[in-house]
Order: C-alpha cells, then sequence, then structure tokens
C-alpha cells in the first residue's frame, strides 16, 4: 500500500515536472536559439553589404586578387564555412571553402549583388554567396544563461526532493501507522488506535479515526451487552420461542421451550423444524409456508410431537422484526400450547351444536350435518331424505300444564322416535316443537314414509302428563334429494312447506313434497304480499249482511263481513286470506281496518234511516283477542258516537275451547263496557251450553248445516236437526239469550225456523253481503227486504 501511494505521489511529481518544466526550459532554449540565430544571420548580412561595397570596385576592374583577398578576409572568421564571389561576365569565380567536412554540419546561406555606382549610375557587376554555420540548439546560451539553466535545474531537483521526503515523513508515515491500526483491530478483534500527533490534517485524521475506535468500541460494548440481555430475556421469558433460518431449520429456542418440549437444545439446533410435527400435520405446515404472503406477521395452529412422543396442538405465531430479516427468510416464532383451548373449543362447540333438553342436534348442527350428508350424496350417488316432524297440540300442553310437564313430555317423545331411527340417520330438534330428522337408504323414499308412518302410530295411545291423559298428533312433512330440492336450505324449506301442508289437510300424518305444494307456497306468498300491498291502500273493506226478524222481516242487524276491494281482481273472497293472514299475523292490523270501515258505514247508515236499535256484528278469531283489544274497541265506539250495547262481538267455538283466563278476563271488560257477545258456529264443535254462562253470551248463532239438514232429503236427517234445533231454542230462551239462525236460504227453512221459535235469521233468502254503496242506494230509494230464493 505505502508503495503504491509513494509511486502515484511520484508519478504526480514527474508528471508536473514534465507537463510544467520541461516546457518552460524547451521553450526558454528555443527562444535563446532563435535570438542567437536571428542575431548571426544579421551580422552575416552586414558583412555581406560591407564585402559587396568594398568588391564592386575590383570586380568592374576586373582586379580578381583584390577580390580574391577581401574574399579572404571574410572567410577568415570562423563561422564561415564558405565564400563565394562571381562576375557577370563569369570571368572571376572565386570559391574559398573553408571546412571540407561542409556535408555533416548544418549550414546556411546569404547572397547580395555587387553593384558599381557608375556615371552612369548603378551597374551590377555580380554576385556574392556566404555559407556559414548555423548555431547550434544548445550552443547559442550564453554563459549566464548557462547559469541560470543550472540553478533552475539544482532548485527544481530540491523541490522534488523535498515533496518526495515530506511525503514520506508528513503522509505516509501517518498512513502506515492507520493501517497498522486498522489491520491490529480487525485481526486481534480489539479496537487500536493511531499514535499520531499534529495539527495538520494528519493529525485531525488520526484524532477522528482514534475517536471513531472509541464510539466503535463503545457501541460494540453495548450490543454485547443488549445481545447478553436479549439472549436472557429470550431464555427467561415463559413463553416457547424458537428461531428458523431462510431453511426453516431450527437456529435458536428458548430455556422454555426445552422446558416444555423436553428436547435437549443441542440436538434440535438445525433441524429441520417440521421433523417435530406430526406426519399428517407436516403437509398442511409445508402448504402454509409455500403460500404465505410477504407479510411480517402469520400465525397457525398444528400439531407438535414432544420428546415423549406426547402430541399437542400448539399456536405457531411466526414473525419477522425487520423486513430485511423477512428477505433473509430469518424469523421468531412463538409456539403456544392449545390443547386444553382446542378441548374447550370442541366441548363448547358440540354443547352449541346439541339441543341441551332432547340431546340430539340444534338447528344450526342439523343444518352442518345436512350439508356434509348433502356433499356425501353427491359423492356416492344416491338420495336423501329430510323429514320435518311438528308435533300438533303441544302448546296446550305448555299453557295448561306447564313448561315443566313440556320439557318432560318432549323428551319422552324424543326417546320413542330415537328407537325408531334408522342407521345412517340424523335426529335434530329445530325448534319448540319442531324437529328434523335426515335418512338415508337405497330406497329413500319407502324408508321415509315407512318411518314417518311409524313416528305416527307413536300417538295413537294418549300420553299421561302430570296424571292428565292427553292426546298428541304429529304433521311430517318429507322432500328427498335431489328429487325436489338442489342444496341443504331448499331440501329443508321443501320439508317444511310438505309439513304445512299436511297440517292444513289434517293433522297427524304425512306428506311428501309434490309441485302442487310449491303452487300453494306461491299462491300463500301472493295472498300475502297482496295483504300487505291491501293493508297499505286500504283496500280492505267491510260488507254488511242484514240480520232479520223472523216474525216482522224487519232488519234487526248487519254482520260485518270482510272483503278486499282489488284494483284489478275486484273483490276477492275473505277465506283464503283471512287463512294466511291467521298463520302471519296480519289478521290483527286487518281486523282494525275492517272494523273500522264497519263502524263508518254503520253509522252513516243509521244516520240516514234513523234507526237506533240495529246492532252490529263483528267477527273475531282468538289470535284477535288480545289485551288492547277492549281499549281499542272502547276509543273506536267513542269517535264514532255508537251506543256500545249495539255492537255485537261474535266468537267461535274455538276461542272457548282454548279456555284461557286471559281470554276470559278481555270479554268480560268487553261486556262491561256495554257490548254484548254472540257465540258463532254453535253447535258444530264440542258446543256446550256452559259456555252460555261462563263466557256472559247474549246471542247463539246456530250453524248453517242444520238448517240446510232441516229441509234435506233425509227424513231422518231432517227430523233430528229440527229436533236439535227446538232444544237448542228452547235451551238459549230458557237463558235469556236471543238466537240466530244462519244460512237461511228458502222461505220453508224461513217458515219452519219461526214455527220453532228462532228471533232472527240472515242468508241469501233475505240478502247476499253488500256494499255500503249498495244499502245507501237501498236506503235512499225506500226498499225493504224481500224474500227471495238463492
Amino acid at each position: 500500500m505505502n508503495r503504491s501511494v509513494e509511486r502515484r505521489f511520484l508519478t504526480l511529481v514527474a508528471g508536473t515536472v514534465f507537463v510544467c518544466i520541461v516546457p518552460l526550459f524547451t521553450l526558454f532554449l528555443w527562444l535563446a536559439s532563435d535570438r542567437a540565430t536571428t542575431e548571426q544571420r544579421n551580422n552575416i548580412s552586414v558583412l555581406l553589404t560591407a564585402n559587396a561595397k568594398a568588391m564592386a570596385k575590383p570586380l568592374w576592374d576586373f582586379d580578381a586578387e583584390s577580390v580574391k583577398q577581401i574574399a579572404g578576409t571574410i572567410a577568415s572568421d570562423s563561422s564561415i564555412v564558405c565564400v563565394e564571389v562571381k562576375d557577370l561576365t563569369g570571368n572571376i569565380n572565386i570559391s574559398l571553402n573553408m571546412d571540407s567536412n561542409t556535408q555533416q554540419r548544418a549550414t546556411a546561406s546569404l547572397s547580395r549583388d555587387i553593384t558599381y555606382n557608375h556615371v552612369d549610375g548603378a551597374k551590377f557587376v555580380g554576385t556574392i554567396s556566404i555559407t556559414f554555420e548555423k548555431l547550434g540548439f544548445f550552443s547559442s546560451v550564453r554563459r549566464t544563461e548557462g547559469i541560470f539553466i543550472a540553478i533552475f535545474s539544482g532548485a527544481v531537483l530540491i523541490v522534488i526532493g523535498a515533496a518526495v521526503l515530506g511525503n514520506r515523513m508528513m503522509v505516509m508515515r501517518p498512513l502506515l501507522k492507520l493501517t497498522a491500526a486498522i489491520e491490529a483491530t480487525h485481526r486481534l478483534g480489539s479496537r487500536h488506535g493511531v499514535d499520531w500527533a499534529s495539527n495538520d490534517e494528519m493529525g485531525r485524521l488520526a484524532q477522528s479515526f482514534n475517536a471513531m475506535q472509541m464510539k466503535l468500541q463503545q457501541e460494540e460494548n453495548e450490543l454485547k451487552n443488549a445481545h447478553k440481555l436479549a439472549t436472557d430475556i429470550y431464555n427467561a421469558t415463559p413463553a416457547m420461542l424458537y428461531s428458523l433460518d431462510s431453511l426453516d431449520n431450527i437456529i435458536g429456542v428458548s430455556d422454555h421451550w426445552v422446558e416444555a418440549t423436553g428436547y435437549k437444545r443441542e440436538d434440535v439446533i438445525g433441524m429441520h423444524f417440521a421433523q417435530l410435527l406430526s406426519e399428517g400435520s407436516r403437509e398442511a405446515y409445508h402448504h402454509r409456508k409455500n403460500n404465505v404472503e410477504s407479510a411480517l406477521h402469520w400465525e397457525y395452529t398444528n400439531k407438535f410431537v414432544c420428546a415423549d412422543g406426547t402430541v399437542i396442538d400448539v399456536l405457531i405465531v411466526e414473525s419477522c422484526s425487520t423486513a430485511s430479516a423477512h428477505e433473509n427468510g430469518l424469523s421468531l416464532s412463538v409456539m403456544t400450547d392449545i390443547t386444553a383451548l382446542k378441548q374447550s373449543e370442541a366441548r363448547n362447540r358440540r354443547q352449541a351444536l346439541t339441543d341441551h333438553l332432547t340431546g340430539l342436534m340444534n338447528r344450526q348442527g342439523f343444518e352442518m350435518a345436512l350439508d356434509i350428508e348433502i356433499a356425501e350424496t353427491d359423492r356416492q350417488g344416491g338420495s336423501l331424505a329430510c323429514l320435518f316432524v311438528d308435533l300438533d297440540r303441544f302448546k296446550w300442553i305448555n299453557d295448561n300444564l306447564g313448561h315443566h310437564a313440556g320439557d318432560r313430555t318432549l323428551q319422552i317423545i324424543v326417546s320413542m322416535i330415537v328407537e325408531l331411527l334408522p342407521e345412517h340417520s340424523t335426529a335434530a330438534r329445530i325448534g319448540g316443537d319442531e324437529f328434523a330428522i335426515l335418512l338415508r337408504a337405497s330406497d329413500c323414499k319407502k324408508a321415509a314414509m315407512e318411518l314417518a308412518t311409524n313416528i305416527c302410530k307413536l300417538f295413537e295411545t294418549p300420553f299421561v302428563i302430570k296424571g292428565t291423559s292427553t292426546r298428541l298428533s304429529a304433521s311430517i312433512g318429507i322432500a328427498l334429494y335431489p328429487q325436489h330440492a338442489s342444496n341443504a336450505a331448499e331440501l329443508l324449506q321443501k320439508a317444511d312447506l310438505a309439513m304445512y301442508d299436511r297440517k292444513r289437510d289434517g293433522k297427524n300424518g304425512l306428506q311428501m313434497f309434490d309441485d302442487s305444494i310449491s303452487s300453494t307456497t306461491r299462491k300463500r306468498a301472493e295472498i300475502e304480499q297482496m295483504i300487505e300491498q291491501a293493508l297499505k291502500h286500504e283496500w280492505f273493506d267491510a260488507f254488511l249482511q242484514p240480520i232479520v226478524n223472523l216474525n216482522t222481516n224487519e232488519i234487526v242487524g248487519y254482520e260485518a263481513l270482510m272483503r278486499l276491494r282489488h284494483p284489478v281482481n275486484g273483490i276477492m273472497p275473505p277465506f283464503d286470506i283471512i287463512t294466511v293472514a291467521e298463520e302471519t299475523g296480519a289478521i290483527n292490523e286487518i281486523g282494525k281496518q275492517v272494523f273500522g270501515k264497519a263502524f263508518e258505514h254503520f253509522t252513516e247508515l243509521s244516520a240516514m234511516s234513523g234507526d237506533t236499535t240495529s246492532y252490529l256484528a263483528v267477527n273475531l278469531s282468538p289470535t284477535q283477542i288480545e289485551p288492547s283489544l277492549p281499549v281499542w274497541l272502547a276509543s273506536a265506539v267513542h269517535l264514532f258516537n255508537i251506543d256500545p250495547s249495539r255492537i255485537v262481538i261474535e266468537i267461535t267455538e274455538a276461542t272457548m275451547l282454548h279456555d284461557n283466563p286471559s281470554i276470559q278476563t278481555i270479554l268480560r271488560k268487553i261486556v262491561n263496557f256495554g257490548c254484548r257477545i254472540a257465540l258463532d258456529d254453535f253447535g258444530t264443535g264440542y258446543s256446550s251450553l256452559s259456555y252460555l254462562s261462563r263466557f256472559m253470551v247474549n246471542i247463539v248463532k246456530i250453524d248453517q248445516s242444520f238448517i240446510r239438514s232441516m229441509t234435506g232429503d233425509n227424513e231422518e236427517t231432517r227430523a233430528r236437526s229440527r229436533m236439535l234445533i227446538e232444544g237448542i231454542t228452547a235451551m238459549t230462551h230458557k237463558m235469556k239469550c236471543a238466537i240466530v239462525a244462519e244460512g237461511i236460504e228458502t222461505d220453508e227453512q224461513r217458515q219452519q225456523l219461526q214455527t220453532i221459535g228462532v228471533d232472527y235469521g240472515q242468508g241469501y233468502l233475505f240478502d247476499r253481503p253488500l256494499s255500503f254503496e249498495q244499502l245507501r242506494d237501498r236506503l235512499q230509494t225506500n226498499e225493504t227486504v224481500k224474500l227471495k230464493a238463492v
């Protein structure tokens, strides 16, 4: 290194001399030589001029001797090589060659014409030429100039020598010391300083180097301390820490990792981490590592094999502290034993998917099982059956015997159903009294129908709950995959639809799904949508059917019947609308809208006719009898200024069958307010005269089936129907209740009922249900009720 630096320095000095000094010295010599040459030519020229004048006369006189003497004088000069003189006539030709080696010497010549000044003017008489030796490059240097050149050259040599010596003393020595310090630091591993002190740049360089060495030494000490602290923390951290290189080889493990896994540190260092995982999870580990995105942090779970062979579930959180570490493939990982957590999750998962009361799957678990079974069916082929089971009249047990009895009943029923389940079937409790069963068999349809039939047979024997014999039944819907559905949700929905179709057609039985059920469902959806639109736009209206005194043919009241005025389809029948509304809960909103229209129409008709005695009968389903009903009824009566006694609330025997104290309380409030109660369709259900006292009934309406049978073709049926009507009429009158016969269509029926003593009647014989506009027109034209057979 030192020779290289010094060589470069000497090269620089030599280059400087060559570039600066040598050209200057050459220029100086050239200028001196040019000056001497110029002086020499000037002298020769003067000599020529003077001797040309001297030779003019001798040449004019042809005095060759004189010319030769003058030429000899000229040639005596040491610098003259040759003198030639020629006259014009050629008679005189003198050539004096003073040196025979003129061929080897650099010479030059000058010539002059010789003229003679004659009386007649200047006459050209001849020429003279002098050949002289040129001065050399150094021969022209004078003594003083030579001394100056010698002094200048010596000074340059002294400067160069001083520069080389100074470079050695002031630059090379500190550089050698600096190099030695660096090599010692590299070789010995400890920081060494430069022993050099001066106030120049080299001194400052040495000071800076020493300061840098001290700072680096301090930083190395701090780094060593930090590394020792990090190692201590790494080992003292109560977590299983380990480090991997770019090839997933273990390069470090913490003391807690060693303690928790049972491995020795020296045995696992350098081992590929995947070797410590269970064989079944290594592929997933490699897949995860190969497909992880370029992130500094990621986590995953895996199976880890401890030194004693125990397999534990671990959560591995792997991270790179810096981006450079990530690029180099270095990572720090934390491994946490989550075996207990996994077991707890599995236990919680089982609990989350299990119905705590029956031990069956719940809805969430069933839906997951359904997805799995459908996927398996797709792989293996075949079909899958889904049975949707709904218990009929189960609510009665909860309402009358208590929820504890209901829970016990469910457990008994489930235990009985489970015994009937074939192999490869799954049962679940979907809701309160709803169950679902998955069934796989070679003939899935036949096996599902047999199972459904056997379940229905379970309910042929009454259940004894808390000493009470209770009859239950089951409505079962069946749907098949892939015949009826293309996915899990659709299969469950189709089975549910089939169950509801079975429940509508008659309980305790099974129903296989078919396309007609879908049509019914679409029709139901259309009705639901129409109900929503009708409520929004107030399409519901109340038609009034007159109730007539059979003795006087006078109108004593009106029954309000719901109709829907559709803007496209016109007046629509109420049966399907009421059925869907009761199932969806929209019946309450419909009832309020219809009642409002009925009260409005009834008030206007009463004002037009001046009638203050007729009544308005409105029908209530069991779902409409709610605690807010009395308050709403009172508000409506006051709003339309109607006497409460002119309002009759018609209820069915189905309402009484509930035997709910809450319903009795609501009806009692309505009666106390002043309204009357009518028992509709009497005789068709579990008719009991006790209803007349318990529910404070004021009016009894005989069902139209008895009226129709009274004049039928069968004489025995006619007699029995008449006898029943007579008995009902007599007992009803004894209870001080009025009686109304429904569905009178012929005059014969009217006459017989009048003879029996029935008070009032309604039916097509008198009038169909009429709109407010029709009734208003009749009042305006003073038309009376006309008897007519329809």
